[in-house]
């Protein structure tokens, strides 16, 4: 049953269909492009069109393939088409392309690989569209045998050649028309799957992309935590002062009312200092959104590590590498990564070594931290957060992340690329 499921699957799976749309849409797209380059071929060149009886559009069919997959794919480059074209891959494609965030930058190198990706849809919708038309005509006419006796009068063929069964075939023929119909669904699935995994390479964001994105993010958190510091800084004294005050009143309001009465005015006026000192803050960050604490970066994992140690835990520090020349942007990611790992090590250990490595290449660092673990880490309601988070971090740089517990070790492992290259 298995078998089965998995051969029923591309004919049951909705992504099938949606993809041979999308291969469809991009052979229309196509049309204006390909008779347009025909046209002028006729003109400029002794080419004419091929009669039907002598093999369809002939070598200036393919020719004008060609040239128009290149002119089509040219419009890559005008502005506003590459987002279009990653969104529209995006929903009717789906595979990897979908998973990647969505990045506003399309810088040319960008564009130009967009370009290259319209001219393959150009031409691979242009024979889905003709394929599409000749199998599903080829299907029907052999459904109808039963019904009229003979084979409909289509002219030439192109899948099934002048095959017109008589006597007791009649009645195979819709099978075989069938079986026909469910054989290109199982091609356009294939091509549609190859389509899937090649739209990322050459719609998905470029590492530029990818670090002015990461950039941007950081700015918005750094928004945040600046927010968050100013907030505690401010307002937390007033709060713990209204927290101590209502305690105290609380106990005593029976037997000492005049107290009471005297910590409700502290009250109101802590209050009302908490509302100014909030217009306060909220009024220096959107005046001044540029100033920001310095960030921690690859060089202060060393000191994570003695923080580590510090708190009563065995831990150690190893690199290697170029790790001052990973891009600051990148740096400042995979600290907060380490950070995360160390957290779980000190929350989730067993009080052994916690080992944090960063090792640096010409183009891509990895780190790892690792730590001995039960065998079975206890859930806690509510967590996981922290993990999510690292995820996102290194997914928006375009790298893998990967934690677990392996022969009682639990290890968070992060690859990312720092290059230019993809």
């Amino acid at each position: 049953m298995g078998i089965l499921r998995a051969a029923a699957a591309p004919l049951a799976s909705a992504r099938t269909y949606t993809r041979w749309v999308y291969l469809v849409l991009g052979g229309a797209l196509f049309m204006p492009f390909f008779v347009a380059v025909l046209v002028l071929m006729s003109l400029v060149t002794p080419w004419g069109p091929t009669p039907a009886d002598q093999g369809g559009l002939g070598p200036e069919g393919f020719i004008g393939t060609a040239v128009a997959a290149v002119l089509g794919g040219l419009t890559g480059f005008v502005p506003g088409v590459h987002a279009v074209q990653a969104q529209i891959a995006r929903s009717l494609l789906g595979g990897p392309l979908a998973d990647e965030p969505r990045l506003a930058g399309a810088d040319w190198r960008t564009r130009a690989r967009g370009s290259c990706w319209l001219a393959l849809l150009f031409a691979a919708g242009l024979a889905v569209s003709i394929a599409t038309m000749v199998v599903l005509t080829d299907a029907a006419s052999l459904a109808l045998i039963p019904l009229l006796g003979e084979a409909p009068d289509l002219g030439q063929r192109i899948i099934l050649v002048d095959w017109n069964p008589s006597g007791a075939e009649r009645w195979a023929a819709p099978f075989a028309g069938a079986g026909l119909l469910v054989l290109f669904i199982y091609a356009v699935a294939l091509i549609g799957a190859g389509a899937a995994r090649l739209a990322r390479p050459l719609l998905g964001a470029s590492a530029a992309d990818r670090l002015a994105a990461v950039r941007a993010r950081a700015a918005d958190l750094g928004e945040r935590n600046r927010l968050a510091a100013e907030l505690h800084d401010s307002i937390g004294h007033a709060l713990s002062v209204v927290a101590l005050q209502a305690g105290a009143a609380s106990r005593v309001i029976d037997r000492d009312p005049g107290f009471a009465r005297d910590a409700l005015e502290a009250i109101a006026e802590q209050a009302r200092t908490a509302t100014a000192e909030l217009d306060h803050v909220l009024g220096l960050l959107r005046e001044n959104p540029g100033d920001r604490a310095p960030q921690r970066a690859l060089a202060d994992v060393p000191h994570l590590v003695e923080a580590a140690r510090a708190a009563g835990t065995e831990a150690e520090y190893t690199a290697g590498g170029p790790v001052g020349e990973v891009p600051p942007v990148v740096a400042r990611e995979l600290y907060r990564i380490c950070q995360e790992g160390v957290t779980n090590a000190l929350r989730h250990g067993t009080g052994g070594p916690v080992r944090v490595r960063v090792d640096a290449s010409d183009d891509a660092v990895r780190v790892e931290v690792a730590n001995p673990c039960t065998a079975r880490r206890p859930r806690r309601r509510g967590g996981g957060r922290g993990l999510e988070g690292a995820r996102e971090r290194v997914r928006l740089l375009g790298g893998e992340l990967r934690a677990g517990a392996e022969d009682g070790v639990w290890r968070l492992v992060a690859d990312i690329p720092w290059k230019s290259g993809r």
